[in-house]
């Protein structure tokens, strides 16, 4: 390892884990694409679809944990929701992250072309207007929500992705959780499911230690970081930057696989 691997790592790591405690993300959704595509600009050897959704796996467990812990006083955490949705989400995403080891390096990126797009569409669609209401007073379908958090659990599984970008518009659109409430308990239900997905790669291989490590080091940097800043920026922004973020991504897959 040079000294330009490890920053390159690190920086990867930073902006994805800035942007994960800032949004309620895993951070995947823009670490899994920079992974694949930024090492070779710099003369780096890519890395496999494989080794991406690996490392991904290990250091969304981190940042997860370090945007939790930003967001772990206000009220902002639905513990039911956790309950429901996590426990779902951590069996899905050990399903899929065992089973991605039979799958070929294109499959699993087109799993992830396809869960951006999902994403990207559900966060364009119109939002009741729930971000006034009391957060003691917000409730949500049990059985939708467990239902949904396997299926999503399953797919970011594969990907390494633990979910937390799918869950986002999920819980804003189709259980129709106010922004804030949203992004923290994303943060611990993507935690959770990242349990299940780490478990998954490691068991099977998938994860380059030395560039996880570095991964971790920035994610507990900027993870609450993140956290810090989303808490004072306006809810519509942040649905419009995850919105154009997610959108992106999906476009820049596409283009690749087409």
């Amino acid at each position: 390892m040079d000294i330009t691997f490890i920053m390159v790592i690190f920086l990867i790591g930073f902006v994805g884990s800035f942007v994960s405690g800032m949004l309620g993300i895993g951070g995947s959704i823009i670490k899994y694409p920079m992974l694949l595509y930024i090492p070779p600009l710099f003369g780096l050897v890519a890395f496999s679809a494989h080794e991406v959704s690996g490392i991904s796996a290990v250091q969304v467990f981190f940042a997860s944990i370090a945007g939790v812990w930003a967001y772990r006083k206000g009220g902002y955490l639905n513990k039911p929701l956790i309950i429901y949705m996590g426990g779902a989400i951590l069996a899905g995403s050990f399903v899929g992250s065992y089973g991605s080891m039979f799958l070929s390096e294109n499959s699993v990126t087109v799993v992830y072309g396809i869960l951006a797009l999902i994403a990207a569409v559900m966060m364009f669609i119109p939002k009741k207007q729930i971000d006034d209401k009391p957060m003691n007073e917000v409730t949500f379908n049990k059985p939708l929500a467990a239902i949904l958090a396997f299926i999503v659990g399953i797919g970011s599984g594969i990907v390494g992705a633990a979910g937390g970008f799918l869950l986002v518009p999920i819980m804003l659109v189709v259980l129709g959780i106010p922004t804030r409430m949203t992004i923290a308990t994303s943060l611990a239900i993507t935690f959770i499911s990242s349990i299940g997905g780490t478990v998954g790669k490691l068991m099977t291989g998938q994860v380059d230690y030395y560039s996880a490590v570095i991964m971790i080091v920035a994610s507990l940097l900027a993870a609450p970081l993140g956290a810090k800043i989303g808490k004072k920026m306006n809810t519509k922004i942040l649905q419009s930057f995850l919105a154009v973020l997610i959108l992106a991504t999906a476009i820049k897959i596409w283009v690749d696989l087409l």
